[in-house]
């Protein structure tokens, strides 16, 4: 059987089979919801059920805490109803939603990054156009593996995509990606998603921190947002373990040199032996120098720990929740242990 539910913002009902979550039902039926991961990991379909008996699947705290789900929000792609509901995703500022685009793709360039992040540079063949916001993330898949996100690190006005690609033990993917894939091999594409991206009518301060390989969805965003004129102060912070971990260190800081509203700081958490660089994890660094939060927004990227610790920083010196827009890059066994697809 299925249960009828009231989205608030779409003007017809859902029908939403048994076991099917809300997000599932609305996407198949064409309904543009807001999401993200669709693994109750990052938080982008989160709503308030208004009406109705719903159980969620397992999910991250990060994405929902006991007491946003004790004030009556849910996760959509968590949700699954046992009776007709009505919902209704929370109101975004300068919600954006592109067409979601299929693209076979041809690999124009790699590059080694670091000792185990490989950029992938992606020539659009067919499906296109593909228009996305900065920071957002499409589904890529190599040859017959399964399917994989990662963030665009271009900008949306640029031909190529450009991917960084971090080898994660295990990975099935990300090894086919660090050691096998070829200039010239075919990849397909699918996106754009995911609701942590740049937005680009905010006139305050703007606060970006990556770890990892966290840093390529931050550096479309600041790349973006340095380009279209943007004169707010805008500060990336950017951390890894180690000198060895560091990329892209030239780009920013040549960026950084011709906007003055510009600054780049790199921090290393386990240096090996002296150094002259910022050292710690990043969110307290960042803590240390954050001043005056008044109409900042933040955008986070990259390990869950440091996306976590970040937003709990972030809120205690009182950043609205609201203001911070955060992508915890979670593998795939962390969503298989919150019940997510494998």
């Amino acid at each position: 059987m299925a249960y009828q539910v009231r989205i608030r913002q779409v003007d017809r009902p859902v029908a939403v089979e048994a076991g099917q979550t809300i997000l599932e039902a609305a996407l198949a039926q064409g309904v543009a919801y807001p999401h993200g991961c669709r693994s109750g990991n990052c938080g982008a379909c989160k709503s308030r059920c208004y009406d109705g008996e719903l159980e969620l699947a397992p999910y991250s705290e990060y994405a929902l805490s006991d007491a946003e789900r004790a004030s009556g929000l849910i996760l959509a792609c968590r949700a699954v109803p046992w009776s007709d509901a009505e919902v209704g995703w929370l109101d975004t500022d300068e919600l954006v939603v592109h067409p979601i685009r299929h693209l076979t793709c041809r690999v124009r360039a790699l590059e080694q990054a670091t000792h185990d992040i490989r950029v992938v540079r992606l020539e659009i063949l067919s499906g296109g156009p593909f228009s996305f916001s900065p920071g957002q993330y499409a589904r890529v898949r190599f040859g017959d593996l399964p399917a994989r996100d990662y963030s665009m690190a271009n900008r949306p006005e640029q031909p190529d995509l450009e991917l960084h690609i971090r080898h994660v033990g295990g990975g099935t993917a990300s090894a086919y990606a660090g050691t096998q894939l070829k200039v010239g091999d075919t990849v397909t594409v699918e996106g754009p998603y995911g609701t942590s991206y740049l937005r680009e009518h905010h006139t305050g301060p703007i606060l970006a921190i990556a770890g990892g390989s966290g840093l390529a969805p931050i550096t479309s965003i600041v790349e973006s947002a340095l380009a279209h004129g943007m004169k707010q102060s805008i500060r990336l912070y950017f951390g890894v373990r180690a000198e060895r971990d560091l990329y892209r260190e030239t780009a920013l800081e040549t960026l950084a040199a011709a906007h003055p509203n510009f600054r780049f700081t790199p921090v290393l958490s386990e240096p090996h032996g002296p150094t002259a660089r910022r050292t710690g994890f990043v969110h307290q660094v960042v803590e240390g120098e954050l001043g005056d939060v008044d109409g900042m927004k933040a955008y986070l990227a990259g390990p869950p720990p440091m996306v976590e610790a970040a937003s709990a920083m972030l809120t205690a010196h009182g950043v609205r929740r609201e203001d911070i827009h955060a992508d915890a890059f979670y593998t795939e066994a962390e969503k298989a242990t919150l019940g997510g697809a494998p």
